[in-house]
């Protein structure tokens, strides 16, 4: 009959119980927040005031419907239109030639410097200062076209203008720090390549210079969207126009601006979105060429001490 030793092996200790730290604090903090967002949602819901079956009528009511696909074809021109020239102007103001550094300069400081408000209303009163717009030779060349500045300068035509014009000078600076964030070195590879300067900005640095920039340029999407409101000001039928149009005829002024924040949540919900996947595909490519980096890093290393070890 064998007996059973009792006694622990020396070196070994039982597994200690991990008491998780108490917070009282925070679940204080978190209870007095849970109580007023309920508090604020039943506000909400229950404030006859809001009118909610107002919003519902008007939600997708055509003069509504046609407003917002007025302020998504805005948004959309006006990002197309302010990247391309802010890329023109990013590359101006990195070039070599004083004349166009310090042009691109000037217009980026101006732009940027002024409220979007006042350059919207400004070019809606352009033919104030210029009844006719020619086309010619300057100082007193010949004029090969004269066009009527009333008839050029619509109410969708100024809001482009202040639009485009506001957005490059912001994008001028985002792809001007997308570019200088680029290695040199690609650079110097590029040209070892034979490759021009044309050929190594638009296969080398801007593709690499993107995942700097779509952060800030996503951010810069959803303010134009919000910033296309402004455009209400100089008589374009977009949502906010829509909007303020319809209250001013039945007095509820209230359930169309939730109208209104309702669509607007929703569109800059969608491009937060699709933002966000743009970061996350945009990343994983980092994530595969800082493995690949760590993979040659590697390499070069047993490299290096294999040639110490024979030596």
């Amino acid at each position: 009959m064998s007996a059973v030793s009792t006694t622990k092996p020396l070196g070994t200790s039982a597994p200690r119980k991990v008491i998780p730290l108490r917070r009282p604090g925070r679940i204080v903090f978190a209870i007095i927040i849970l109580v007023l967002v309920a508090q604020g949602i039943l506000v909400l819901f229950t404030n006859p005031n809001f009118e909610w079956e107002v919003v519902a009528s008007y939600i997708f009511a055509p003069p509504i419907m046609q407003g917002l696909w007025l302020t998504l074809w805005l948004t959309v021109v006006a990002m197309v239109l302010g990247i391309a020239l802010g890329v023109v102007l990013a590359i101006m103001r990195l070039s070599s030639n004083p004349v166009a550094s310090y042009t691109a300069w000037a217009f980026v400081w101006f732009f940027r410097g002024t409220p979007l408000l006042v350059q919207l209303v400004f070019w809606y009163n352009l033919a104030v200062l210029f009844p006719s717009i020619n086309l010619g030779i300057p100082f007193g060349g010949p004029v090969f076209a004269s066009l009527d500045a009333n008839k050029i300068i619509t109410p969708i035509v100024a809001s482009l203008l202040g639009l485009v014009l506001n957005e490059a000078a912001y994008m001028a600076e985002i792809v001007r720090s997308g570019i200088t964030a680029v290695d040199k070195g690609q650079v110097e590879a590029a040209s070892a390549l034979g490759m021009n300067r044309a050929k190594t900005l638009r296969r080398i640095i801007l593709p690499q210079a993107s995942r700097v920039m779509i952060p800030p340029a996503g951010n810069e999407t959803i303010t134009m969207l919000k910033s296309t409101s402004l455009v209400s000001v100089v008589a374009v039928a977009d949502l906010m126009y829509q909007v303020n149009l319809i209250s001013a005829q039945t007095f509820q002024t209230i359930p169309l601006l939730i109208v209104a924040s309702l669509w607007y949540l929703l569109a800059t919900s969608v491009l937060s979105v699709g933002q966000s996947r743009l970061e996350r595909k945009f990343g994983r490519s980092d994530q595969q060429i800082s493995g690949q980096g760590n993979k040659l890093t590697q390499l070069f290393t047993m490299r290096r001490l294999l040639k110490a070890g024979n030596r």
